[in-house]
């Protein structure tokens, strides 16, 4: 406990955490500002303060997952936000420096070395989460499954509303023309690839390496009488041949890896015409390049991290695509993520009906975690628009709000 006693100190500086240890001794630490939580953190387990000094993230995460500690005066949402706000990424001083410690030192290189996500892992890691029961993700995400970054136009519009716009949004970006030829990347549920065809008029082939998200897509698309034009298939994007006209991308390049960062750009260079465009939507960190912490990697998204936009950049350069234009969405994703937990916490029962006890908190840790790092973190999300001809796209924006205000219009 003497341990975590010295860590908190330098965590929590606004507001209020007292830590209730099992033996009932209480310690409080922060200034106790009004304005910000007051909170309690129960220990109800004599490993738990070890197990979060030497991995905070991991060690908490576990800890809240097998109910050895609990939150008083909210929820755990409240508490990772909370800490997080403490040392937010502007601060200059957020994260804990672990130089010279050998479990840093040991963190740094499992994460490395699990974000090579070699081809023959690719699928299954992909399963891992994505293959989860349907019912799951219907009862928490929008009717569509869009299970990306939703975009708000204002923070006040229904989760619906703002998944709606994300798909205008990036349709506009694609300047397509009907009858154009389409490649999805990452398909997820085929709302995107379905929402192109019906809005743009354009022949979209869907791939993913999830067979669930596989047989809901091509579902969908055989109810809408479209199975014809929009097309899913269960490949690898290394192993699609054509051309395209158009190359989207949403949510997925978090799964490819940085040692096939050049591999993916060299894949898509060469599926586009001479006049294709490409835009790719992906979770980035607005710092250096990093790892993927090891409770996600073991719990959440085996192989999955999120890059830098240098380290994007500097992989797309090399394969002969102009970057055309580049958003960075930074408090989008909060908000979705935010209606997200909400539904969660809304329909507890149901999950753990599905799975267990253990398994919601889990999704509720993810999805709090993932919160805070939105809001107070280095998380955000790039939008990269690539053409392969400097002169296929007009050359000013215009074009973008045009279209997606003619696309917002029409839904």
């Amino acid at each position: 406990m003497w341990l975590l006693e010295r860590l908190l100190p330098r965590l929590i500086r606004k507001g209020r955490l007292t830590v209730v240890a099992p033996d009932g001794k209480a310690r409080t630490f922060g200034d106790g500002d009004p304005q910000w939580p007051c909170l309690t953190l129960r220990l109800h387990d004599g490993k738990v303060a070890g197990e979060i000094v030497r991995d905070p993230r991991l060690g908490l995460g576990e800890a809240y997952m097998d109910g050895r500690i609990t939150i008083e005066g909210g929820d755990i949402l409240d508490f990772v936000t909370f800490i997080r706000a403490n040392r937010p990424w502007e601060s200059g001083d957020y994260g804990l420096k672990r130089k010279g410690a050998l479990s840093g030192i040991a963190g740094d290189m499992i994460g490395r070395i699990n974000r090579l996500n070699q081809r023959a892992r690719s699928k299954a890691n992909v399963a891992h989460h994505y293959d989860l029961s349907d019912r799951l993700y219907d009862l928490f995400l929008d009717a569509d499954r869009q299970y990306s970054c939703a975009y708000w136009t204002d923070p006040a519009n229904s989760l619906e509303q703002a998944q709606t716009d994300k798909k205008a949004h990036i349709a506009a970006k694609l300047h397509l023309s009907p009858g154009q030829k389409v490649l999805d990347i990452g398909c997820g549920w085929g709302g995107m690839a379905l929402y192109l065809n019906r809005m743009c008029d354009v022949d979209v082939l869907g791939i993913t390496l999830s067979q669930e998200q596989l047989k809901i897509a091509r579902e969908r698309a055989q109810a809408a009488g479209v199975a014809e034009r929009v097309r899913f298939e269960l490949i690898d994007y290394r192993d699609v041949q054509g051309r395209f006209d158009r190359i989207v991308s949403v949510g997925m390049f978090e799964h490819v890896g940085p040692a096939h960062y050049r591999e993916f750009f060299r894949c898509c260079h060469n599926l586009l015409t001479t006049d294709g465009v490409m835009l790719l939507h992906t979770i980035g960190r607005v710092g250096k390049p990093g790892t993927t912490d090891a409770w996600t990697r073991k719990y959440i998204f085996p192989g999955g991290y999120s890059p830098s936009l240098s380290e994007v950049v500097a992989a797309s350069e090399r394969n002969k695509l102009m970057l055309t234009d580049v958003e960075v969405l930074r408090l989008h994703y909060a908000h979705t993520l935010r209606q997200w937990y909400m539904r969660v916490q809304a329909r507890q029962a149901e999950i753990e009906a599905l799975y267990d006890a253990r398994f919601f908190r889990m999704w509720s840790f993810y999805l709090a975690g993932a919160t805070a790092a939105f809001e107070s973190g280095g998380m955000v999300n790039f939008q990269l628009q690539y053409a392969r001809n400097r002169h296929t796209l007009p050359i000013t924006r215009d074009y973008m709000v045009q279209a997606e205000k003619h696309l917002r219009d029409l839904a």
